[in-house]
């Protein structure tokens, strides 16, 4: 009868497990360790790959008010794959669609001993975005700037949208380059409501990445990373209970990537650029004088290293690794 007991409480801790509430939560808005570029070819077109793992997740606080336990409201994700299709179809337009998948913490844990658990791998989003290069960074070095739009649309009911607006900025002198975007988060629709009638939480975020590149060869780069958001814009949104308890939760990483870059058929082995596009920055620097046959073929690019965490809200480490193949 005892071997019984035990074997109903392990299916009733696991039901109660998958049965986490799926309901809206106040957390940052951290998206895809990735930068975007000023550069654009008509006609171009681009399959990526952007995945991270992330190790020593900052555990969950846990709370209680009148209505129950409260937990905190930071976004922790054990790993995220983000599978895109670009194409450039102008010289100062390009577009991007996407889908992402996701380890996630679970929102809502029926019991708090299950606080730290976490989701199976699924599909959680997908995404629409256009960059416009209003001043594409010379060839022989200087300054230029763009802005970045998107939108995303979770896969799980009853969650927030989000809209993200902002600049990207680039520079060049030499073999050393640098990006940095700027990013601007509106969550709305589809979430809670509060008492009075107000959506919860359409709040405003600040995210960033920064990266500043040096470029070996035409193969070979080495580049500073930053990622970080800044949750909640002064008093905006309604917070919820976690919120309210616990605070929100900024997170700041940074760290190394090494990026490498070579060409499957074409006339000849090795890149069509001087390495910059590596990071993104302008595809044409340092090609002067190259033939047409050294633009045929896939230009393949892979890109790995290690994140940083800065703060106590973020994981002390992700691995980052992505993969891009130019046609």
């Amino acid at each position: 009868m005892r071997g019984v007991t035990w074997e109903w409480a392990y299916a009733l801790a696991g039901a109660l497990l998958l049965a986490g509430s799926p309901a809206t939560r106040a957390e940052p808005a951290i998206g895809q360790f990735e930068l975007k570029g000023l550069e654009a070819e008509p006609g171009e077109v681009e399959f990526q790959s952007q995945n991270a793992w992330s190790f020593g997740q900052p555990r969950r606080r846990i709370g209680q008010d009148e209505d129950g336990v409260v937990y905190d409201d930071n976004s922790v994700t054990r790993q995220r794959h983000a599978l895109e299709i670009e194409m450039s179809l102008t010289h100062f337009l390009r577009m991007r669609v996407g889908i992402e998948y996701e380890k996630e913490r679970f929102d809502e844990p029926a019991l708090p001993a299950l606080a730290n658990s976490f989701d199976d791998l699924k599909l959680t989003e997908v995404a629409v975005e256009g960059v416009v290069i209003l001043k594409p960074v010379p060839k022989e070095g200087g300054l230029g700037f763009g802005l970045l739009t998107e939108f995303e649309h979770p896969t799980e009911p009853g969650e927030l949208n989000s809209i993200l607006i902002g600049p990207i900025f680039g520079a060049q002198i030499d073999r050393w380059s640098a990006l940095l975007n700027v990013m601007f988060i509106k969550h709305f629709g589809s979430g809670e409501m509060s008492e009075d009638g107000r959506e919860r939480d359409d709040k405003w975020d600040i995210g960033y990445a920064a990266q500043v590149k040096y470029d070996f060869n035409p193969s070979w780069a080495l580049a500073l990373e930053a990622y970080g958001t800044f949750d909640r814009i002064g008093n905006s949104g309604g917070p919820d209970e976690g919120a309210q308890l616990f605070g929100d939760h900024d997170q700041h990483r940074a760290g190394p990537i090494v990026y490498h870059e070579w060409r499957v058929g074409g006339g000849r082995d090795g890149p069509k650029s001087q390495g910059a596009k590596v990071a993104g920055l302008d595809d044409d620097a340092g090609a002067k004088g190259k033939d047409d046959d050294d633009e045929e073929g896939v230009l393949m690019r892979v890109g790995t290293g290690v994140l940083f965490g800065l703060n106590d809200n973020t994981p002390d480490a992700t691995l980052k690794l992505s993969f891009e193949a130019e046609f």
